[in-house]
């Protein structure tokens, strides 16, 4: 695992992208970002990330079942939702996650990712 790696899983890809820039101008290197629980899984195969950014809602299907894998791996990870409280959507796995939000501005998005510890 190396410090300062994110995997992004955002399935609306301007978002998608927007996020992977922005962190990667403040030193981030992303995985992905991909749109798809396995398309994430796959990622994983290969390596673990210091920190996750997921989205809820992946158009058909929900993110569930990557955040319990990457909280079973003790990946840490923050959400970037809509929802005020992700996990009435996502299940309990997602309760106390980060919320940067979505929208997010820059300053959120970071602080969000800054509440996971990983340095």
């Amino acid at each position: 695992m190396q410090k300062k790696t994110v995997l992004i899983v955002e399935d609306e890809y301007l978002i998608a992208m927007d996020l992977k820039l922005l962190l990667e101008h403040h030193g981030w290197r992303v995985m992905g970002p991909v749109a798809t629980v396995r398309d994430a899984l796959r990622l994983l195969d290969d390596e673990l990330p210091a920190v996750a950014l997921l989205d809820v809602n992946l158009g058909n299907e929900l993110v569930t079942p990557l955040a319990e894998i990457l909280k079973a791996q003790d990946v840490p990870f923050a959400v970037a939702s809509a929802y005020d409280k992700p996990e009435q959507v996502g299940g309990e796995v997602l309760a106390g996650a980060p919320n940067a939000g979505k929208p997010t501005g820059e300053r959120r998005l970071l602080a969000a990712l800054a509440q996971l510890t990983v340095y």
